[in-house]
């Protein structure tokens, strides 16, 4: 696993919005720090040296993983 970023917040809308540290393809699973499956990345956004991920949250309680490291399977 590879880490790639931390989650920042949830937005409104019910996705993460998350800052990356390099550029992921929608449809990548990102998983937490123990192997789970957090959230699924929908769209980039933001300047291409800075980009944030807009992801679906696949777990309940998402509240819990605001400011976590964010890893994908590598």
């Amino acid at each position: 696993m590879e880490e790639v970023g931390t989650v920042m917040h949830l937005a409104k809308s019910g996705r993460l919005i998350i800052k990356v540290n390099k550029w992921l393809k929608p449809g990548t699973v990102l998983f937490d720090s123990k192997g789970r499956k957090l959230a699924k990345v929908t769209e980039l956004i933001g300047a291409v040296k800075s980009p944030y991920a807009t992801a679906i949250p696949l777990t309940e309680r998402i509240e819990r993983f605001i400011g976590t490291k964010v890893l994908v399977a590598t």
